[in-house]
Formats: structure tokens, sequence, C-alpha cells
């Protein structure tokens, strides 16, 4: 073999091997992106709907949520969606359907409605998404006209109120005069708040003399509560289903000039109120732990994510009685 063919066999084979190091690169990178991209659609997409951001009560609920996604970012995606008015029902069905469009894994949801949201959440399981119920517990009457079982992860409604409704009781004297600010009356939280409530003045012997819906709403429950006052000048307390309410009715009670006279009771904890107990302007309210409330949603969700065949049940959760004793 002379020296220049030689020298040819010899370039030809190390262009061979560059070859194979460069398809075995691009392979390598191949592969990598791949796995990634795989790794990236195995984390799933949990969307949290909530009712009024504008209440303290689901702010803290998106910012527990949004902290527990933070120390568990390489676990699961959130998204954080609500609504501007809590009675929004149509804008909180089309939030369903835009999550269940966007390709979200489950729906973690605190319905405007017990029952207006429900054929909505039907179709999104019909379309494989896992669905929570928080908060205010679905309709079981129409999920079984819809043929479906969403599990209910919440605290009872019902008990807490009537804690409240107990400790209020120990304040006034059989035979006294109070009026209740409802919920939204198609909503079951609302429905079950009043009815703690009202036990618990009947087992108390009070007498219950108005009770009316101000639909969640401060401004609506200041309203109510200013005619209530003055229809029934012999009230004693104000017994709201949330404390926004509970706000209102004691805007009412200072208008009124019957601060220290009309005592006021809410539901949910919120900062607001908090202060107000301790500054002796409202009695008591309801630790329904709004900021874990999501939390312990999501967990369940990804729970049935993990494993479809586990067996749907709901979830109770925390409700605790909070005073000025307890926020010493």
């Amino acid at each position: 073999m002379n020296k220049s063919k030689a020298h040819f066999i010899y370039f030809c084979l190390l262009a061979f091997c560059f070859m194979l190091t460069g398809c075995s690169s691009d392979s390598e990178q191949t592969k990598s992106k791949t796995a990634a991209n795989s790794e990236n659609k195995k984390k799933p997409k949990v969307a949290l709907i909530m009712k009024s951001l504008a209440n303290d009560f689901f702010s803290s609920m998106a910012e527990g949520a949004k902290a527990h996604q933070q120390k568990n970012e390489a676990t699961y995606e959130l998204v954080v969606n609500g609504i501007k008015d809590e009675r929004d029902l149509s804008r909180q069905v089309a939030l369903v359907e835009e999550m269940v469009a966007n390709g979200v894994d489950a729906i973690v949801i605190a319905p405007a409605d017990s029952k207006a949201l429900v054929p909505a959440l039907r179709r999104a399981r019909e379309a494989g998404v896992v669905v929570i119920n928080i908060d205010n517990k679905l309709d079981s009457e129409i999920l079984k006209v819809e043929k479906i079982s969403i599990p209910f992860v919440g605290p009872d409604n019902q008990a807490g109120a009537k804690k409240v409704g107990a400790f209020l009781a120990t304040k006034l004297k059989a035979g006294d005069e109070v009026v209740v600010l409802e919920g939204i009356r198609t909503s079951f939280n609302g429905t079950q708040r009043r009815l703690g409530f009202e036990a618990a003045m009947k087992e108390a012997g009070i007498k219950i003399v108005d009770s009316q819906s101000a639909q969640w709403e401060m401004s609506m429950a200041n309203t109510l509560a200013l005619s209530m006052l003055s229809e029934h000048p012999n009230v004693k307390a104000v017994l709201a289903a949330n404390d926004s309410m509970a706000l209102g009715a004691l805007a009412a009670v200072k208008n009124n000039g019957k601060s220290g006279e009309v005592a006021v009771v809410g539901f949910d904890n919120i900062a607001a109120v908090q202060q107000a107990i301790r500054d002796g302007q409202i009695l008591a309210t309801a630790d329904q732990h709004g900021g874990e409330l999501a939390v312990f949603g999501i967990e369940h969700a990804l729970r049935l994510i993990k494993d479809p065949d586990a067996k749907i049940e709901d979830r109770e959760t925390p409700v605790d009685l909070v005073t000025a004793e307890v926020l010493k």
C-alpha cells in the first residue's frame, strides 16, 4: 500500500468515528429531552376555583394553596382562579369549562352555588378530570340526578355555627330576641350555618325574630341589619353566617348607637374580625382554617390522580370556636 492511499484510509476512518460520536451525542440529547418532556407531562396540574377573592377568607385560602405548591413544586402545578362576586355563577361555570379545556388533571372547587355548578362538574368528570368539592358542599340530590359522586372536603358548618350560637347564648338570657343574617340560600354551607344558629337559640330559649339573606355581602348585611334593628328595637344580638356580613352588622350596630348593647357573631375567622374580637366589638366567630382548607382538597385530589381506583370519600376538616379568650 502506498503512502497516499494509507493517508486516505486513515482520514476516512477518522471521519467515520466523528460521525458516530456526533450521532451518539445527538441521540443522547434527544433521549434527555424526551425524558424531560415525559417528566413534565407526569406532573399533574391542579386548578383551584374559589368564590370571591375580595373576601379575606378566600384570599387566605389562595395564599395557603400557593404556599403549599411552592413547597411541593416538583409534585404538581397549581392554577388559582376566583370570581369577583359571590353570586357570579355563570363566571364560575365558565372557569370550570376553561380549566377542562386547558387540560388540568384536577379541579378543587368552592362552588358559589350547591346546585348550579353540578352539571359543569359532571362534564369535567366525563372529560377525565378529578373533581374535589371544598367549603360549600354540593347538593346530594342534584349529584344523584347527574349520576356522579364528588367527594367533599370541609368542615361541619352546622356544628361550627352551633358552637358560635351556644357561646352567644351564654351572654344572653332565655326570652331575649336576636336576628340572623343568612348566606346565599341555595348554598349548602349557608343553610347549615343557619340551622346551627337556630338549634343553639332553640336550646337556650332565645327567640329569632327575623332571618334574612344578605348573600354573604358586607354592604347588603349592613343595610339589612339597619332595617332589622329599627324594626326590632329589643334585639340583643345579630348572628351572621360569615364574617363579611358580621362586619356589616357591626357597622349597623354602631350607626344605631347600640354598641355594647347588641352583640355580633360571625363565621370564618378573617383577620378583621379577629381584631374586632380583641377590641370587644364582635363576640365570636368560627375558624374553619381557610388557609389549610384548599390544601386539604389539593392533597385529596393528588391521591385520586395517583390512584384513580381509590374509594371516593368525604373528608371532614376542623372547625373551632374563636373568642377573645382564644385570641389572647
